[in-house]
């Protein structure tokens, strides 16, 4: 499922223009971003899940053509966990 097909499920389930429910999808997204670009950025919607960053550490990779090794720098990256219901709603 794409942004269309969640906003097309929007404007069918509620009140709303098609346009606006783009843009509501936009501005989780972007809020979502914006919150977890903070240090101890985390944001948890009840029942639907907790998105927040993580810590992965520097290692040594290897190029899988050349076998030749890689170091991969530390990063953060976004995780997703589920909330109790959604994990209910899914089994």
């Amino acid at each position: 499922m794409n942004k269309n097909e969640i906003a097309q499920l929007m404007v069918k389930d509620s009140s709303i223009i098609k346009s606006n429910a783009l843009k509501v999808i936009d501005t989780l997204v972007t809020v979502v971003g914006d919150v977890l670009k903070k240090k101890q950025g985390k944001v948890t919607l009840v029942g639907f899940g907790t998105f927040k960053v993580i810590e992965k550490k520097a290692k040594v990779g290897r190029n899988p053509k050349t076998g030749a090794k890689i170091n991969i720098p530390k990063k953060r990256v976004p995780k997703f966990v589920a909330g109790k219901e959604l994990k209910t709603l899914v089994k």
